[in-house]
């Protein structure tokens, strides 16, 4: 029997505030254990929530970013649970009248385009953080995240492959970090998701029964829980075995799913309006104010690159994946106006370079890089050697022109000096010089690689093609 796979993703992205969603507290990562609290955050009698409106401002963008329908009445409300993280015994959320509804985004894979549905997106605050004791069997909580403000986006059962999944995440986080709301660090926990899977018999309509995964804090790990929690469906279901609704959580280390809890139901909850927040009204006026600052957003960014740069669109695609990427291939591109040769470093030297490092820790700034291939454009220098100095700057953050005059990498362009050198190359390799006038083109490669020996990699190699033409044929 064939299945198909149905998979919903929630997103959780942490927003750029200062204070907190609803007291004045820092968002700061990394203080030390409970030392940005306050008795509106821990949730102490008497005192009454303030929303920060910022937060408003942002989800309004990510609505209006992602064609969305910004609701101008919406409502928080309490979600009531206990956990240890949890000091209020509740959480303020939206439920059934959240900021957003109804958006869409483009993914593509494989070179297929698929539009997602966003169900919602709604404001809410974040629970504290629990930490195990490794050698003891204590936990202990640190509130300093309570109260956090998160821009929950809950996407439709559109999609059917963990590759899907994984290129929605991407394009979700880049949207956010377009626009300046979110940083989209899995490894701080600011952009975090769960997701819901289920397996139907190919061609059925009805869902199958769904888990939930948590715990997936990469790209990576989620391609690899969702691989796995399918296989384990499958198999399930292949034996006559039903799914067990369920919460799992990713073990990265097992590299399997493992049991956290029954899946709830909204019911469970409890969920009724808070009493002690106002609706959020929203006018168009405030609506259009966001609108007028919207940067231009990936899919606009990448069609300009590959009408303006005359980019393949894999190339735009990769270069406006992240906007600090994109910001630094236009600053490049200022001095060295050759977008494909710019494009081709960027994507091969410096990615590899970088080993999946964020672009804002590279030493080589966009200029210096524009400078090394203008040096190469200009013919100071050759492709090779450019590798060579690129390599130094990596190392040293110098500029380009400087480590060439360190270690005397000017491209040796004199042609007095290299028609010597051919000729002497030449005369040394009588029988490949009469394979080539027999026609093996060839071995030119072996000429001009004996060139390089002689002159350490330094001689321009279109001249040097040209001189051995002249003297191979003369």
């Amino acid at each position: 029997m064939e299945f198909e796979t149905v998979i919903g993703l929630e997103i959780h992205a942490q927003l750029k505030t200062d204070s907190k969603i609803f007291c004045g507290c820092s968002t700061a990562y990394g203080a030390p254990p409970n030392t940005q609290t306050c008795p509106v955050c821990l949730g102490m009698p008497g005192v009454l929530p303030v929303l920060n409106k910022k937060v408003v401002d942002f989800a309004i963008k990510m609505g209006l970013a992602t064609d969305s329908k910004i609701n101008l009445y919406n409502q928080f409300a309490r979600k009531n649970y206990f956990y240890p993280d949890l000091p209020k015994g509740y959480q303020t959320t939206q439920f059934d009248l959240p900021i957003v509804e109804h958006g869409v985004v483009e993914i593509e894979v494989d070179g297929e385009k698929k539009r997602i549905g966003i169900t919602r997106m709604h404001m809410e605050e974040d629970a504290g953080k629990l930490i195990h004791d490794e050698h003891e069997p204590l936990s202990y909580v640190d509130l300093n995240r309570t109260g956090t403000p998160l821009l929950e986006i809950v996407s439709e059962p559109d999609l059917r492959s963990p590759q899907e999944a994984a290129a929605y995440l991407k394009k979700i986080r880049a949207i956010l970090r377009y626009l300046d709301i979110c940083d989209g660090n899995m490894q701080e926990g600011s952009f975090r998701c769960d997701a819901n899977i289920s397996l139907r018999p190919m061609g059925r309509k009805e869902f199958g029964t769904r888990t939930e995964l948590k715990n997936m804090n990469s790209f990576r790990n989620v391609e690899s829980a969702l691989e796995y929690e399918i296989r384990r469906q499958r198999d399930l279901l292949l034996d006559g075995e039903k799914v067990a609704q369920e919460t799992l959580l990713w073990n990265p280390d097992k590299n399997r799913t493992e049991p956290m809890r029954g899946k709830e139901e909204a019911h469970d909850y409890r969920y009724f309006p808070c009493p002690d927040l106002v609706p959020v009204e929203i006018d168009e006026d405030w609506i259009e104010r966001m609108r007028a600052t919207l940067p231009e957003l990936p899919d606009q960014r990448k069609q300009r690159f590959v009408s303006v740069y005359e980019l393949p669109e894999y190339d735009a695609a990769i270069l406006t994946g992240s906007r600090e990427l994109a910001d630094y291939f236009e600053t490049a591109v200022q001095v060295c106006n050759s977008p494909k040769k710019v494009s081709n470093w960027i994507m091969t030297e410096l990615l590899r370079e970088l080993k999946g490092e964020d672009i804002a820790v590279c030493p080589v700034a966009p200029g210096q890089l524009g400078a090394l291939l203008a040096m190469v454009e200009e013919g100071t220098i050759s492709g090779k050697i450019a590798k060579t100095v690129f390599s130094e700057m990596m190392e040293t953050g110098k500029d380009p022109q400087v480590v060439v005059k360190e270690k005397n990498l000017v491209q040796v362009s004199d042609e007095g000096e290299l028609l010597a050198i051919v000729q002497e190359i030449v005369d040394a390799n009588p029988d490949q010089a009469q394979q080539f006038r027999e026609g093996k083109d060839k071995v030119m490669g072996f000429f001009v690689g004996q060139l390089m020996k002689k002159t350490k990699g330094k001689a321009n190699p279109k001249m040097a093609n040209e001189l051995f033409h002249k003297v191979l044929k003369g």
